[in-house]
């Protein structure tokens, strides 16, 4: 019923096949619009989204912290271990 197509990425203008299999788990799950980026695309986009992640120092045990903001001078930095132990408290 279904035949592979060849489509173009919308970012970086290259051909894709989107998949007789593709196009059954699209019709499947109700999808309506065909993929519009091809798999390196949708990824590339999929990663840059996620939060940017800060390093330091723990000032409770010294370990490697990381933060999803910018540590500044002077305020203390805690990593996910005694940052839960001192909200347990």
């Amino acid at each position: 019923m279904y035949e592979d197509k060849t489509l173009v990425c919308r970012d970086c203008g290259k051909e894709f096949i989107f998949s007789a299999g593709e196009q059954e788990f699209f019709a499947e799950k109700g999808f309506v619009n065909e993929p519009s980026r091809c798999k390196p695309c949708r990824d590339a986009r999929k990663y840059s989204s996620r939060r940017v992640m800060y390093t330091g120092v723990c000032a409770s045990c010294g370990k490697e912290a990381k933060v999803p903001f910018e540590p500044k001078n002077g305020k203390p930095l805690y990593c996910s271990d005694c940052f839960a132990k001192m909200n347990q408290q």
